[in-house]
C-alpha cells in the first residue's frame, strides 16, 4: 500500500519505515528534514512542518497515500488538522500512548478500556483528546486505528532511568558510581524495543480487523527497577550497581526540575495486557530487555554519545540524602 509516515525519522518511526519497506509497502516520510535517520533508499521524503496546515494539505494531495501513520500528533489542534487534511484516505493509524490512562491503574494488567480520568498529565490528556478526535472521524473521514506504546527504547535513543533520559547514567553504571533509585526499586517497569513496537504498526496497515480499534503494544517482560539496573550493568560488564534508594516524594520536593517522568510514571507499578494486539496485529515480543539494552548501549558508545558521570548533580543529591539518613539513625542510636 502507499503509506505516509508523519514523522518518519524518530525512534519508532525509523523501525516502522524499515519494516514497511521490507513488507513491500511504498513509504513516504514527512518530516522537517532536520534529523538524519538510517532509512532504506526506497523511502521517499517530503519536508515541511506538520503544524503548517497548508503544507499538511499539500503533502496529502502530493503523496495521495492510502494509509497515514501519524507519529508526531500531540495536541487536539494537530489532530483536527490531520482529519481535515487526510479526509478520504483509507486508514489513519495514530501513535498514542498508555499515558492516556489514569494513575495508579485500577487493576493490573490494564486492558484498553481502563479509566482515563482524571488524566495522569497534560501530555496524557492531550493524547486522549487526540484519540477521541480520530475515533469521531472513524467511518467518515477514514478508518481509525490507535496504537498505545509504553516505554519504547532502542538504537538511536537513550536508556531511561529514575532521573530521566541523561546518558550520564550509563557512565555512572560502568564506573561503579552510585545511582539514584526511586522508592525501594520494587515498582514495575516494562521497556519494549522499538523493533517489536514497529512490527505492530506495520501489521496494522490495511488490516480491516484493526479498523476502529485501540491496542496496547508494550513489554511482555515486566521487571522491577532493581532488575532493570542490574540488566543495564550486566550489559556493560559493569560492577553490580550501587543503588541509593530515595523516596519519590523526597526527590520531588528536593529537585522538582528533574522529576519528569518520575512523578507521572515511574513511581507506579503498571502492567498492560497485550492480548488484543497479539490477536489482531500478530504482535510479538521478540527482543529481551537484556539483549535490547545491550544493543542500545553499544550504539550510544559507537556514537560517543554517553556523557560523563558527573555532568548532572546526582552526587550532590546522593550525599545530601546519605547525610540526612545518617543524622536520623544517630538520633536514635543507643
Amino acid at each position: 500500500m502507499d503509506v505516509l509516515i508523519i514523522g518518519g525519522t524518530g525512534l519508532i518511526s525509523t523501525g516502522i519505515a524499515r519494516q514497511a519497506v521490507a513488507a513491500d509497502h511504498d513509504v513516504t516520510a514527512f518530516h522537517r528534514g532536520e534529523t538524519d535517520a538510517d532509512l532504506p533508499e526506497a523511502v521517499a521524503h517530503v519536508h515541511g512542518d506538520r503544524n503548517d496546515d497548508d503544507r499538511l494539505a499539500e503533502v496529502a494531495a502530493e503523496v495521495d497515500p492510502q494509509v497515514v501513520i501519524d507519529m508526531v500528533c500531540f495536541s487536539p489542534d494537530q489532530a483536527e488538522s490531520a482529519v481535515e487534511a487526510f479526509d478520504g484516505v483509507e486508514q489513519f493509524v495514530f501513535c498514542s500512548t498508555v499515558d492516556v490512562y489514569h494513575r495508579p491503574l485500577d487493576a493490573n494488567p490494564a486492558t484498553e478500556d481502563a479509566a482515563r480520568h482524571p488524566p495522569v498529565s497534560d501530555y496524557g490528556a492531550d493524547k486522549a483528546e487526540c484519540e477521541d478526535i480520530f475515533f469521531e472521524a472513524h467511518g467518515d473521514a477514514f478508518e481509525t486505528t490507535v496504537i498505545r506504546p509504553w516505554s519504547t527504547y532502542g538504537e538511536g535513543g537513550p536508556v531511561i532511568h529514575t532521573m530521566g533520559w541523561g546518558t550520564y547514567y550509563l557512565d555512572r553504571v560502568r564506573k561503579g558510581e552510585p545511582i539514584i533509585v526511586h522508592g525501594d526499586g520494587a515498582t514495575l517497569w516494562g521497556p519494549c524495543h522499538r523493533d517489536d513496537v514497529a512490527g505492530a504498526f506495520v501489521n496494522a496497515i490495511g488490516n480491516e480487523t484493526a479498523y476502529g480499534e485501540a491496542y496496547h503494544v508494550t513489554s511482555e517482560e515486566v521487571i522491577s527497577w532493581n532488575q532493570y539496573h542490574e540488566y543495564v550493568a550486566d550489559a556493560m560488564d559493569a560492577p553490580e550497581p550501587e543503588m541509593v534508594y530515595i523516596p519519590t516524594e523526597k526527590l520531588v520536593a528536593a529537585v522538582p526540575d528533574r522529576i519528569d517522568p518520575l512523578l507521572d510514571h515511574f513511581q507506579y507499578s503498571t502492567v498492560f495486557d497485550n492480548g488484543k494486539a497479539e490477536r489482531d496485529l500478530d504482535f510479538e515480543y521478540t527482543v529481551s530487555f537484556r539483549e535490547g539494552v545491550e544493543r542500545t548501549i553499544d550504539d550510544l558508545q559507537r556514537r560517543d554519545a554517553i556523557d560523563d558521570y558527573d555532568s548532572e548533580n546526582d552526587d550532590e543529591i546522593i550525599d545530601a540524602w546519605r547525610d540526612s539518613t545518617e543524622s536520623f539513625v544517630e538520633a536514635f542510636d543507643g
